[in-house]
């Protein structure tokens, strides 16, 4: 599928000397996921590569070429060799392209590109295998299974290029994903999560997949704590949907335990199934972000 793509001027996402920190970071799996072709990442699973791990008794029908012959020759029994596997980790980002995430200064998708493009090279400095997945009413593009540091200018061109348009579908972009990108692994969204359909369908369909699931809702500080007063006329920016009102503080506070509430309810849901769940809002600066709350989240070392 090809990417919803226009010229941006969101040219710099990462700055050289963040990537320098960040190479020395890598993903940590709750679980470790065979992929398609061998990588550069141990498995605990037993396989052939050049690395030994330890030694078992022979059984009929093993491999004759991984007989330790000095453990004969001392004990006179046979032990097969077993060896480290190495398998490839599949790293995908679901990064919300709707057009809720251009509000905000900065923008919220201007930040969650940021954090996708550092996620992305983190990856690619560990030789996992990464793809991006941008939606919107479903999924919108995709930059699928790069491999390598040399293919980070390939995410950043994505990245920049990608616009933020239409309304959000999460559930359909979720079932889509689902569908073509069967294998496991750790995936990643990115998005504000203000869904009107809600967020509890799609994500099953990614529970439904037994991933590594990590859900990153960032916000602007203009929809925590809105500087509004009087008469105002609001419009949704994805539907064009309008509503007239009077702004009191009383209106602004019970604005503000509605979203406190849906907010918590996001992670409620997200503990209860076993999703890691992080709130960040974009005056947090990025680098803060991947270096110290998504390493105490466990998904980096």
């Amino acid at each position: 599928m090809a990417t919803r793509a226009k010229t941006s001027s969101n040219s710099n996402l990462l700055d050289p000397d963040f990537m320098a920190r960040l190479e020395r970071l890598e993903f940590v799996s709750r679980k470790i996921f065979a992929g398609k072709m061998r990588g550069e990442r141990r498995s605990k699973r037993r396989g052939e590569s050049v690395e030994f791990a330890d030694h078992r008794p022979y059984v009929e029908g093993d491999d004759l070429r991984f007989l330790d012959w000095n453990i004969a020759a001392r004990l006179d029994r046979f032990f097969i060799k077993q060896f480290l596997q190495e398998e490839d980790l599949h790293v995908s980002i679901l990064l919300d392209a709707s057009k809720s995430m251009e509000w905000g200064k900065p923008s919220k998708g201007h930040y969650a590109k940021q954090v996708a493009a550092a996620l992305a090279y983190i990856g690619l400095s560990n030789h996992d295998r990464v793809s991006i997945y941008p939606y919107a009413n479903g999924l919108v593009g995709e930059l699928p299974g790069v491999r390598g540091k040399r293919l980070m200018a390939k995410v950043v061109d994505f990245l920049t290029t990608l616009e933020f348009e239409g309304a959000g579908n999460f559930t359909l972009a979720c079932k889509q994903y689902a569908i073509r990108h069967p294998q496991r692994g750790i995936v990643l969204v990115l998005s504000d999560f203000f869904e009107k359909g809600g967020f509890e369908t799609g994500l099953r369909y990614l529970l439904g997949r037994e991933l590594d699931l990590y859900c990153i809702q960032v916000l602007s500080p203009e929809e925590i704590d809105p500087e509004l007063a009087g008469d105002v006329r609001l419009v949704d920016v994805e539907d064009q949907d309008t509503a007239e009102l009077t702004v009191s503080r009383a209106l602004l506070n019970r604005y503000k335990q509605n979203l406190q509430a849906y907010c918590g309810s996001l992670k409620e849901y997200c503990t209860r199934r076993g999703i890691s769940y992080l709130f960040t809002a974009t005056d947090v600066p990025f680098d803060q972000l991947l270096l110290s709350y998504l390493r105490r989240r466990g998904l980096l070392k």
